[in-house]
C-alpha cells in the first residue's frame, strides 16, 4: 500500500476519518453490550460529540457516514462474517478473531461491498492505520491482507485482477 502520510489530509478526508473512527468504537460498543443499531449511534453522537478521541474531534464527524457504517455493519453482519470468514482461509473465523479486530473487518468490508465510490485502496489504507491506532503487533497487516483478497473478489475489474473477475463470473 502507498503510503497517505506524505500529502496534506483535507477537511473532509478528516471528517470522514473520524467517522471511521467513532464507528467502530459504536460497533466495539453493540458487539459488547448489544442493542438497537440507530439507538446507540444516536446516544453516541449526543453523549460524545465533545469529546477527541486520538487528535479526532467527534463534533468534526461525517456524520452521514457514521450513521451508514453503524447501520449498514449491523444489518449486514452475517453476510460480512460470511465474507470475512472466507477470506481469512481455512481453519479460521470471525468469531475466533478479537472482537475489536472483527469490528474493524467488518466496516472495511461493508465499505468495499457497498461504497463503491471510494477507491479500494483508500478504503484499505484507512481502515488499515485504523487498525494500527489499536494494535501493535500483527493485526494490521492481518487487516491489509483480508481487506486486500476481499478488494481482490469485490472490486476485480477495479484492481484489474483478470482471475478474480474470472472466478466471479462463474458463479
Amino acid at each position: 500500500m502507498e503510503d497517505n502520510k506524505s500529502r496534506p489530509v483535507f477537511r473532509s478526508e478528516r471528517k470522514r476519518r473520524a467517522a471511521r473512527f467513532a464507528a467502530v468504537q459504536a460497533l466495539y460498543q453493540l458487539a459488547i453490550s448489544g442493542g438497537d443499531a440507530r439507538q446507540v449511534a444516536a446516544e453516541f453522537l449526543q453523549h460524545r460529540i465533545e469529546e477527541e478521541l486520538d487528535g479526532l474531534s467527534l463534533a468534526k464527524i461525517d456524520r452521514a457516514l457514521f450513521q451508514e457504517i453503524v447501520e449498514g455493519v449491523s444489518q449486514e453482519q452475517v453476510e460480512l462474517d460470511d465474507m470475512i470468514t472466507a477470506a481469512l482461509g481455512p481453519d479460521r473465523s470471525v468469531e475466533r478473531l478479537e472482537t475489536l479486530l472483527a469490528v474493524i473487518l467488518r466496516a472495511g468490508t461493508y465499505e468495499l461491498a457497498q461504497r463503491r465510490e471510494v477507491a479500494a485502496k483508500s478504503l484499505i489504507v484507512e481502515y488499515v492505520d485504523l487498525a494500527a491506532g489499536f494494535f501493535t503487533q500483527r493485526e494490521p497487516a492481518l487487516v491489509n491482507a483480508v481487506l486486500d483478497r476481499l478488494a481482490g473478489v469485490l472490486r476485480a475489474e477495479e484492481l484489474d485482477r483478470p482471475d478474480a473477475i474470472a472466478k466471479i463470473a462463474e458463479l
